[in-house]
C-alpha cells in the first residue's frame, strides 16, 4: 500500500522538504553544542560542503522503500560517454552507479522498482529509446534482485564513528583534501546525525500559502507515518563517507546467525544490511573500509569470533573514484512528482 498522500498540499510540502527547500543549518545551535564561536562553526560548515563531504540538509523520504520494494543490482556493459552519464544522473529509477571491472561488465547500477514486471518494462523502454545500446552492441547485463522489505539495518551515516576513531588515533582526518580538526569532526557528527538542522517554516508557509503551524503539524504527521526521517545532512556518497571504500558483500552465514546479526547491528563498518536468498548467500552488506587491508582485518575478526560460521563471501570493491555522483533525492522526488502529476 502506498504511503504517498493524495492531498496536493501535502505533496508540495513533501517535495520541498525532500529537496531541501525550507531547511537550514542552525549555526547558533551548533556553536552552543561544540562550544565555539559562530564564525568558526560557519567556516567549518562551508569547508564540509565545498569539499563534498556532506550534502545539503534534507528530510530523507523513507517511504521510497515502500513505493519501490525491489532493489536491482545490474552489472552492465555500457559506453562511458556523456550521453550515458547524463542518463544515469537523470533516470528516476537509478539511485547510484559505480564503474567496475567484473567479467564483461563495466558498471554496476543500483535501481529501485515496484516489481520485476515494472523492471522489465523499464528495461525495454530504455533500450527502445536509445538510452543504452541494443543487445547486439553490448554484452548482456546480469542482475540480482533483492527485497527492500528485507532491510534489517539502515544507518547510512554510521561511518562517522570510523572517522571519530581515526581522529582519536591520529589527531586529524583528511577527507577530499580537507584536514578536519576536532571542531570539524564534532560539527560533522552533529549534522549527519540530524542535530543542527532547522525548518524555516516561515519560508514554507509563505510559499505554500498556509500557516506556520500547518507546516509543522504536517511534517510531524509525515514522521509519525514513517514517510520521512528526521532532517539531516547525508554524506555525499550516501553509503560511505568520502575517501572510504564501499565493499558490496554477499555473505553466507552457516551458523550463529543471530549472534552475527547482533554484532552487525552495532558494527560501524556496515551502513546497510539485507536478508537475502541468493544461492549460498543469505546476507547482503554495504560496508565502509579505509583500505583492502582494513577489510581483511575486519573479516578476520568475525572468523576468529565465530569459527566456521562464515562460508562463501562474494565482494565488489567500489572506490570513491569509481563513483558516478547522483543526487540522492532523485528517486524520491521522481515518485513525488509523478504523484503530483496524477493529481492535476
Amino acid at each position: 500500500m502506498s504511503l504517498l498522500p493524495d492531498d496536493k498540499l501535502d505533496l508540495m510540502l513533501l517535495k520541498n522538504i525532500c529537496t531541501g527547500r525550507g531547511l537550514e543549518i542552525n549555526i547558533a545551535y551548533l556553536a552552543r553544542e561544540v562550544g565555539k564561536h559562530r564564525r568558526t562553526v560557519r567556516n567549518r560548515i562551508n569547508m564540509l560542503l565545498s569539499h563534498g563531504i556532506i550534502d545539503r540538509p534534507i528530510f530523507p523520504f523513507k517511504a521510497v522503500f515502500n513505493e519501490y520494494p525491489l532493489l536491482v543490482l545490474s552489472y552492465s556493459d555500457l559506453p562511458f560517454d556523456d550521453k550515458t552519464i547524463d542518463w544515469l544522473k537523470k533516470d528516476e529509477n537509478i539511485f547510484a552507479a559505480y564503474r567496475i571491472r567484473e567479467g564483461e561488465s563495466n558498471t554496476v547500477i543500483f535501481e529501485f522498482h515496484k516489481d520485476v514486471w515494472d523492471y522489465h518494462l523499464w528495461r525495454e523502454g530504455i533500450t527502445f529509446d536509445g538510452k543504452i545500446p541494443e543487445r547486439g552492441k553490448r554484452s548482456p547485463s546480469h542482475n540480482s534482485y533483492f527485497s527492500n522489505r528485507s532491510i534489517f539495518k539502515y544507518e547510512p551515516s554510521i561511518g562517522i564513528r570510523l572517522i571519530e576513531e581515526e581522529f582519536a588515533e591520529k589527531g586529524k582526518v583528511k577527507i577530499n583534501n580537507y584536514t578536519l580538526d576536532k571542531d570539524a569532526v564534532n560539527i560533522l557528527k552533529c549534522l549527519v546525525n540530524g542535530q543542527g538542522v532547522r525548518i524555516n517554516e516561515n519560508l514554507l508557509a509563505k510559499e505554500l500559502g498556509v500557516s506556520r503551524n500547518t507546516i509543522l503539524n504536517k511534517i510531524a504527521k509525515f514522521q509519525q507515518k514513517g514517510m520521512i526521517l528526521n532532517a539531516l545532512c547525508r554524506f555525499k556518497h550516501f553509503f560511505v563517507p568520502p575517501n572510504f571504500l564501499l565493499i558490496l558483500s554477499m555473505m553466507e552465514v552457516k551458523d550463529s546467525k543471530k549472534k552475527v546479526l547482533q554484532d552487525i547491528s552495532q558494527d560501524p563498518h556496515i551502513s546497510l544490511g539485507y536478508h537475502i536468498s541468493e544461492g549460498r548467500y543469505n546476507l547482503l552488506l554495504f560496508e565502509c573500509h579505509k583500505s583492502i587491508e582494513d577489510y581483511l582485518l575486519w573479516e578476520d575478526t568475525y572468523n576468529e569470533k565465530y569459527p566456521g560460521c562464515l562460508g562463501s563471501i562474494k565482494i565488489n570493491i567500489l572506490s570513491p573514484k569509481m563513483t558516478i555522483l547522483i543526487d540522492q533525492q532523485k528517486v524520491s522526488l521522481g515518485l513525488i512528482n509523478a504523484k503530483l502529476k496524477s493529481e492535476d
